[in-house]
């Protein structure tokens, strides 16, 4: 692994670890989510010079293809959802880990881990007051009978359809900070990205969406080109919010 990366078990399960060289920069720390094919950013030479030049402390931890939702994935575990492992296991761990303050959490991700980022957040704007996505699978119900754990997972696509990001929004109460990318060329997932910018901005909920940079479509190339910006904003919305309950 680079230098700041370790291997750790939380509650039995895997995730790559990143301790900034020089301590983190504040009270703050990075949850991200990887995509459906599993990536780490431990293996990313992007995210790992954007993490340690913002000095922010990171974990990835492991999710299978679970889509991070509460709804229980066989290949992940055949109890726990992914969900309830994100907020029982790995965000205490977090807290305890780097001794985080007051909303110190920021959830991030590529691809699945993209969209279940911005679902954390939609769902539980106090704990994730900051969530950024780069190429979110949004749309992820049009995955549904094609023989993935998805599946297993709902019953029908129309249920699975109801569980997607976009419909988890509270028109009254959201995380103050919400970034989300897609290359224009990524004909999988660019619908999805326009729809959650066409419905945030139709509440007047306050976002920040480049879906105009291209830059190989649904490919390393654009989510490698995207970690400055990802990470930036990430590590700028939380010292913004730990600014404000100073």
């Amino acid at each position: 692994m680079p230098p700041g990366w370790s291997r750790v078990e939380i509650a039995g399960k895997p995730g790559d670890v990143f301790d900034p060289p020089g301590g983190p920069a504040g009270r703050s720390a990075l949850l991200f989510l990887h995509p459906v094919q599993g990536q780490s950013p431990a293996d990313n030479r992007a995210y790992t010079a954007e993490l340690a030049r913002h000095r922010l402390p990171c974990v990835a931890p492991w999710g299978g293809r679970s889509w991070w939702v509460d709804r229980v994935c066989p290949e992940f575990d055949p109890e726990l959802t992914a969900e309830q492992h994100l907020l029982q296991n790995v965000v205490p761990w977090m807290v305890d880990h780097w001794d985080l303050g007051p909303r110190g959490v920021a959830a991030a991700g590529i691809g699945m881990g993209g969209q279940g980022a911005v679902r954390l957040g939609l769902k539980y704007p106090d704990r994730f007051p900051v969530v950024a996505s780069v190429a979110g699978a949004f749309d992820f119900h049009e995955r549904w009978g094609e023989g993935s754990p998805l599946d297993e997972m709902y019953p029908s696509r129309e249920r699975c359809r109801h569980d997607t990001a976009v419909l988890q929004l509270d028109p009254h109460k959201w995380p103050p900070h919400i970034y989300f990318t897609c290359d224009p060329e990524d004909g999988d997932w660019y619908r999805g990205n326009d729809r959650l910018h066409e419905k945030l901005a139709a509440y007047g909920v306050p976002h920040t969406a480049d879906l105009h940079t291209a830059a190989g479509g649904h490919t390393w190339a654009y989510f490698d080109r995207m970690a400055g910006s990802l990470v930036g904003f990430v590590a700028d919305g939380l010292a913004r919010e730990a600014r404000r309950l100073v």
